[in-house]
């Protein structure tokens, strides 16, 4: 059972997703990381706002595990800097589980295979070729 979320944990959500994303970016251009955009797509807090899932969307794409290897190796010094910043709106700073979010490359290749020569809309006789006999 999913249970939606409430609008607190959608308020701390948002909250973190903002102050993240600029300590993210703000990192990685400290970092010397040129050329590489980090965006916090998404941010759940759980029920009891002890934990905070992290969907992160780096571009270019090629780079994201890379990154995304970084970040988890210094979740602790960004947990401190969020805390740092967010010190008047929250009490206790939830623990901070980081994903790649990889929405946009799936659009993107859908789009590819749909604008590819294997068209089942432009050409309804493939559909019979994946039909399973």
């Amino acid at each position: 059972m999913v249970l939606e979320e409430s609008h607190r944990q959608k308020r701390i959500g948002g909250i973190l997703q903002k102050d993240l994303a600029e300590v993210l970016q703000g990192a990685a251009t400290r970092g010397g990381l040129k050329g590489i955009i980090i965006s916090v797509t998404k941010v759940n807090v759980t029920v009891d706002l002890s934990i905070a899932k992290v969907y992160l969307s780096v571009f270019p794409n090629k780079e994201a595990k890379e990154l995304l290897k970084g970040i988890r190796s210094n979740t602790p010094l960004i947990r401190h800097e969020l805390a740092q910043r967010t010190k008047n709106q929250l009490r206790r700073m939830p623990n901070l589980e980081f994903f790649i979010d990889d929405s946009l490359e799936y659009i993107d290749r859908i789009e590819k295979s749909l604008k590819g020569d294997d068209n089942p809309i432009i050409d309804p006789n493939l559909l019979d070729k994946r039909k399973k006999s």
